[in-house]
């Protein structure tokens, strides 16, 4: 390795046009990158045990400026799988991360909307058969009607993330796919494993590791990364790691090898193997070839997208084939890019994300460092495209002049819908199924109405002839008395 690193230019560029955004979450600091357009859903990445959020940064740089929002998040200081679950839950809620699509295919909340309006109908029937002033006049019935389906819209907003993980990140993601099967669309394993019990058996001072000084834990950590002659792009990558490795402090190296040396393994995930891509290297990482062929036994169904050479940390070494292969899976998982929405940035460097004003105050205080790779100021003054820093993060935000309108009814009732909500991915027989019920149920509440108007006109008629009968049978019974 070289005895004195200097930051690639890359790097530096990078550092200077995406902000590092710093939050507290309870007792949890988070250090992330998010950058491209708010309205595509995210592609997080996880760095491994050695990594950082900036590691990822070519994925950062190429990836938005095709459209794609990717945010690289340090991995917070946790000392328990189940504490990560919870915190990085938190985490998503804080950056208020979701990814807007209506979905009608839930035909049980479906139904239950219909039976609303059904009943509300034949209630309000029921009161104008009955000489009674109707419960609910035209236009009442409309506006409820334009307000269930409102509401039924909201309800199906979904969360979806797309989770990038390498080695220790990649075992994170699947704990948390296996926990919060809800808010993970798909998964992207790199040089990961399925469990941690060789990691545990190999290191028998796991009990005391909170407790052992920085330079031991950061001689173990640099020991797993493979020491040799390497070819020039993965020995810098190598040495940008090692970089990263010494801006770590004591307490977030302990945290990460105590989540590497407590035993667990992943169950069962109700994510499909279709939505899973196994991305790893055939010359040689720090997971061992056990682990890896283990991963791709239990993911049988996942794309399997391996990579020749690479090393550990292919994602700098390789940052074209693992961009290909990440816009291929986003692709697959209907993941669909924004490039209209990659703008110029702004003057302060933002890009787009709701702490970022915190952010850039926080960022302010710190000076320029070494040539060390740990640079905390960008510039200001410069055009890379960026994505758009406007986007609302919630229905009621969006302003009335981005509303289409949306056929919702029978007569005048029309439902105003924000366009964002209507260009996201609404499948054809969504359509025809909503379509359908709207058109299908006022047609049964009419002929349910009606044919309850002629029972009860057969029932009246009925009674009136058994009462005349009843009058004629009287009349000759006293005439025969």
């Amino acid at each position: 390795m070289k005895g004195v690193f200097s930051a690639p230019g890359d790097f530096v560029h990078f550092k200077s046009q995406v902000p590092l955004h710093k939050i507290p979450i309870g007792t949890k600091q988070w250090r992330y990158y998010d950058f491209g357009p708010k309205v595509v859903p995210p592609l997080i990445c996880l760095p491994g045990t050695a990594g950082t959020a900036e590691v990822y940064y070519k994925q950062i740089m190429a990836l938005s400026m095709k459209g794609y929002r990717v945010i690289s998040v340090d991995i917070p200081r946790v000392w328990n799988h189940h504490e990560w679950i919870q915190a990085f839950e938190k985490f998503l809620d804080a950056i208020d991360v979701h990814h807007v699509r209506i979905s009608f295919t839930a035909y049980a909340s479906t139904a239950s909307f219909s039976f609303c309006i059904l009943f509300l109908v034949c209630f309000n029937k029921y009161h104008m058969m009955h000489e009674m002033p109707a419960y609910l006049d035209h236009k009442s019935m409309n506006e409820i009607y334009i307000g269930f389906t409102i509401t039924y819209c909201e309800r199906k907003v979904s969360h979806f993330i797309h989770l990038y993980g390498t080695s220790l990140g990649g075992f994170l993601a699947q704990l948390f796919a296996q926990h919060r099967p809800r808010r993970v669309r798909s998964l992207v394993l790199s040089n990961t494993f399925l469990d941690t019990h060789s990691f545990a058996a190999a290191m028998p001072w796991a009990p005391i590791v909170s407790w052992t000084p920085s330079f031991l834990l950061k001689r173990y950590v640099l020991t797993g990364i493979h020491d040799g002659p390497h070819e020039p792009f993965i020995a810098d990558s190598v040495d940008f790691v090692v970089c990263q490795v010494e801006t770590l402090s004591r307490e977030d190296l302990a945290s990460r090898l105590t989540l590497t040396a407590d035993s667990a393994s992943v169950g069962n995930l109700l994510l499909s193997d279709s939505h899973i891509t196994i991305m790893d290297t055939n010359d040689y990482c720090a997971t061992p070839q056990q682990l890896k062929d283990q991963l791709s036994e239990r993911y049988s169904g996942a794309r399997q997208a391996y990579m020749k050479t690479g090393g550990d940390f292919p994602f700098l070494s390789r940052p074209d084939e693992v961009n290909l292969h990440l816009q291929l899976h986003l692709r697959r998982v209907g993941v669909e890019a924004q490039p209209d929405l990659v703008r110029g940035i702004s003057r302060d460097g933002s890009g787009g994300d709701p702490s970022e004003s915190n952010d850039r105050k926080e960022d302010s205080d710190n000076p320029p460092q070494d040539d060390e790779g740990n640079f905390e100021s960008p510039s200001t003054e410069s055009q890379l495209p960026a994505p758009e820093s406007s986007e609302p993060h919630s229905l009621n935000e969006l302003p009335l002049s981005t509303a289409k309108c949306c056929f919702a009814g029978q007569g005048d009732a029309v439902i105003l819908l924000p366009f964002p909500l209507l260009r996201e991915q609404i499948t054809v027989s969504e359509i025809l199924l909503q379509l359908t019920l709207v058109t299908l149920v006022p047609h049964l509440v009419g002929w349910f109405t009606n044919a309850h108007d002629v029972n009860c006109s057969r029932i009246n008629a009925n009674y009136e002839s058994y009462k005349k009968s009843s009058r004629i049978l009287r009349i000759i019974r006293g005439k025969d008395e």
